[in-house]
């Protein structure tokens, strides 16, 4: 077993060779430019990471995370037109450096591509893959909708929020995790653990994505802060926060959250505030420590050595108290 960084420097090397200049540009380059945009690599590094837990050698699953990774960021650049972001990781996110179209067609040709790491593997393993992958694709799709619905809804609850970013974000780190254990051909009970500890990890990732939102350190997160607050997304944040809020105050923050305005700046600081005198904040933080205990309970299923266990655990407290 290595630590992280190795994972992530093996693998940004792999990613180096693939991603080089093709024709036409102006369909290859943007998609080469959000590959080597930067980010934290989890998905990927989850692939490897996983694949030698299960005792195979993490360069047998390059192919595997690297097609992780560019689904991933596919779903960032047709996320990214959705939302109209102007920036991903601190930069001009795809459509704004390029126009929409090539956002459209870029995203469009790396799906493709995702898909067409698999032929690198024996027909089973393809098969595996590729079924894993397409559930997961089409349930991501799935939680992208739950997304867009809920910015017209009044009504979202806890549970329905929970199950969309389970959809949209935590699904593909569970799938990434299970990749890694197909190509090191481990037990399906194995398969499924690591499935389920991913996804459980990767609820816990986004409730802490979502807390850094509106919390995080600007220099440091990569996107604009408060970004969820402008949109009027219906976070954990926001539901706990009508939840504990007493009826004037509940009130206040529906109004803030329904309208969109020219100067963000007051309306971010104000909604932070209800978020933190609610006590939502808090219980936000408590989320993800639960859900991040849930995942690590799941490890006692796993048919591998206490070692292996313990890397695991200390990449789940590297992301439940990271910053980035």
């Amino acid at each position: 077993m290595q630590n992280i960084s190795n994972y992530q420097k093996a693998f940004m090397a792999y990613l180096q060779q693939y991603a080089k200049p093709k024709q036409p540009e102006n369909l290859y380059n943007p998609i080469n430019y959000i590959l080597e945009l930067g980010g934290k690599r989890l998905r990927p590094v989850l692939t490897l990471m996983t694949a030698e837990i299960f005792d195979a050698n993490h360069k047998d699953a390059f192919d595997a995370a690297l097609s992780v990774e560019i689904f991933h960021n596919f779903s960032l650049v047709h996320d990214d037109i959705m939302d109209d972001a102007p920036l991903r990781r601190g930069q001009q996110t795809v459509h704004e450096k390029w126009d929409i179209n090539t956002g459209i067609l870029s995203g469009d040709a790396m799906l493709i591509m995702a898909y067409q790491l698999f032929e690198n593997y024996e027909s089973k393993t393809f098969q595996a893959l590729a079924k894993l992958f397409s559930k997961t694709a089409l349930e991501v799709c799935e939680g992208q909708q739950y997304d867009v619905d809920f910015e017209t809804r009044d009504d979202v609850t806890i549970s329905e929020y929970l199950k969309m970013i389970e959809y949209k974000t935590a699904v593909l780190v569970g799938a990434a995790m299970k990749m890694g254990a197909i190509v090191a051909k481990t037990s399906e009970e194995n398969k499924e653990s690591i499935y389920q500890f991913g996804r459980l990890l990767g609820i816990a990732f986004q409730l802490q994505d979502d807390y850094l939102d509106a919390f995080g350190d600007p220099k440091t997160f990569g996107k604009q802060i408060g970004g969820d607050i402008i949109e009027n997304k219906k976070t954990y944040l926001y539901l706990k926060a009508l939840e504990y809020l007493d009826a004037d105050k509940k009130r206040q923050l529906e109004q803030l959250y329904s309208v969109q305005l020219e100067d963000n700046k007051d309306k971010i600081e104000t909604v932070k505030q209800f978020f933190v005198e609610s006590g939502s904040a808090k219980a936000t933080q408590n989320a993800i420590e639960e859900y991040t205990n849930k995942a690590f309970k799941i490890l006692d299923d796993l048919t591998i050595s206490e070692e292996k266990k313990q890397l695991l655990k200390d990449f789940g407290m590297g992301l439940m108290t990271r910053k980035v």
